[in-house]
């Protein structure tokens, strides 16, 4: 998101923002950080240090990419430049000089951002004490929050607590209540459907009734702590909604955790997340995680205007605005999810995913105050891969699943665990989809889709999907061959992923079976 910084002023602002600066004391920058680090501070009229996915649409390097990846991941909280720069095949300074020319702005820098825009709403929204934030913003301690926040706000976390309205201290009994703001359109609903299929038991649940509410929650850990995650669409949320009483707005800044632009009214597009954790320490990672799964800082338009006019594509598209590729909020766990599925239906493959956090996953009480409506209890967290790795095949002795499929995991697993396949690269797609077929008993179905679901790739597509095919059939008139498919698709490039979920909810929606097998 470009933004205009004013020099006489040192403020930058949103291109909508109402102030009218003298065109020749403006200078443009590519995103909010890159103003920063040119010693401008944000607007405090039109926030632009909230818009959603401000760094999103860079055009990037696919080293640079990857560095961005881990460090809204948190990566440098625990790691400096240099190891960052190791991971992703450059040395530190090659890396920061890549970051200044491509970004505006160091991965220090970056990091350091993010950090402070999610004190900022904290500070705003909440009657957390410094120290709490401080710690849920993964900062050190108070004072290297106060001296983060001067130098990037120009105030001190006292100042800019004193210009806000009090409100009600949340707890952590009942969950500590957020907003999370999205790109509009969303289309929240088929989100909800789409992990209602392929949720597992113990881990996670969704839920879709009639009066149109819908809710997703799922158990994590943070900080070695385990925890549940609960999202929900407010109730008065028709699409801009006011932030619920007693809410924080997680508007956490120009790193993929950001917020949309908060009008004069207050109002803002957002889904309502609650998290329940006996601490507060870190939270700014699991926003991120759930911000990654939902896919709410990835703007749909550029799909849909390619996608727009596909004879085929297209009427979907127009059918369907705001849907989004769903991500994962864990990595390896989505990469298993989709392993199990190979040749088997959703319903069997959460089935055994289940099974494997029964025997392997950590058990825990989850808190009797959800508030998402679902029948299925939350007692587990998944396993590691260093868990799976370690159970060996003997290990799933008893569990169902064939030899075969056993290899494939344990096999999946150790390359994770060893450092061997890493799931947060950003390689181009090819060289994904190679380096996955590697692995024993992955073939391009499960490779395409880990790169969709995992990696994050747009352009992913596995072709002999069975969904898929039928999908296409139905428009078509006539049967379509994975070879066919696949020929057909070389028109949606390069937004193939976002093609492939259109057909996924078209046949979902005109279909009331059952998904089919290998349908993901």
């Amino acid at each position: 998101m470009q933004v205009s910084a004013v020099r006489t002023t040192g403020i930058y602002c949103r291109a909508d923002c109402s102030a009218q600066p003298l065109p020749h004391n403006v200078t443009q920058y590519s995103n909010p950080v890159a103003a920063e680090a040119n010693g401008f501070r944000p607007c405090l009229r039109c926030h632009p240090e909230r818009c959603a996915g401000s760094l999103a649409d860079l055009d990037v390097p696919a080293p640079v990419g990857a560095a961005l990846r881990r460090i809204n991941d948190g990566f440098l909280d625990d790691h400096d430049e240099e190891t960052l720069a190791a991971h992703v095949g450059y040395s530190g300074r090659q890396l920061r000089r890549l970051f200044e020319h491509h970004v505006g702005a160091t991965p220090t820098t970056i990091a350091r951002s993010r950090r402070a825009h999610f004190a900022r709403c904290l500070i705003d929204d909440t009657d957390l004490t410094f120290a709490e934030i401080a710690r849920a913003a993964g900062f050190g301690g108070p004072r290297q929050l106060h001296r983060v926040i001067t130098s990037v706000f120009c105030f001190t976390p006292t100042e800019l607590r004193s210009k806000r309205q009090h409100g009600e201290r949340p707890h952590l009994d009942g969950g500590l209540v957020l907003t999370v703001p999205y790109l509009a359109p969303f289309d929240f609903e088929t989100f909800i459907s789409h992990q209602a299929a392929r949720a597992i038991p113990g881990i996670e649940a969704a839920s879709v009734h009639a009066d149109g509410s819908s809710g997703y929650m799922r158990s994590f850990s943070a900080c070695g702590h385990p925890g549940i995650a609960e999202l929900a669409m407010p109730h008065d949320a028709a699409p801009i909604a006011a932030a619920p009483s007693g809410a924080t707005s997680l508007a956490a800044g120009p790193n993929g955790t950001a917020a949309v632009p908060v009008d004069a009214g207050g109002e803002r597009n957002q889904l309502q997340l609650r998290l329940h954790l006996p601490t507060y320490d870190s939270i700014i990672d699991a926003v991120s995680r759930c911000r990654a799964m939902l896919g709410t800082d990835e703007d749909p338009s550029p799909a849909e205007a390619a996608l727009a006019d596909d004879p085929l594509i297209g009427p979907l598209v127009r059918q369907a605005p705001g849907l989004r590729v769903p991500r994962s909020w864990d990595r390896f766990e989505t990469a298993v999810r989709i392993v199990v599925n190979q040749q088997i239906s959703l319903a069997a493959a959460s089935t055994m995913c289940g099974r494997l956090a029964q025997r392997f996953g950590t058990p825990f009480d989850a808190p009797s105050q959800c508030c998402v409506d679902v029948q299925v209890p939350l007692t587990h967290l998944f396993p590691g891969a260093a868990s799976l790795a370690d159970a060996g095949p003997s290990g799933f002795v008893g569990l169902g699943f064939t030899q075969r499929r056993i290899d494939t995991i344990v096999g999946l697993s150790q390359a994770v665990a060893s450092g061997d396949l890493d799931l947060s690269a950003a390689d181009t797609l090819d060289d994904t989809v190679d380096r996955l077929c590697e692995l024993p008993g992955i073939g391009p179905w499960t490779a395409h889709l880990i790169a969709m679901r995992v990696f994050g790739a747009d352009d992913a597509f596995p072709a002999s999907d069975l969904g898929l095919r039928r999908a296409a059939e139905g428009l078509a008139g006539h049967p379509v061959s994975a070879g066919e498919l696949e020929a057909l698709a070389e028109s949606w490039r390069p937004y193939r992923s976002w093609a492939a979920q259109h057909l996924w909810h078209a046949a979902a929606v005109s279909s009331p079976r059952p998904p089919d097998a290998r349908s993901h």
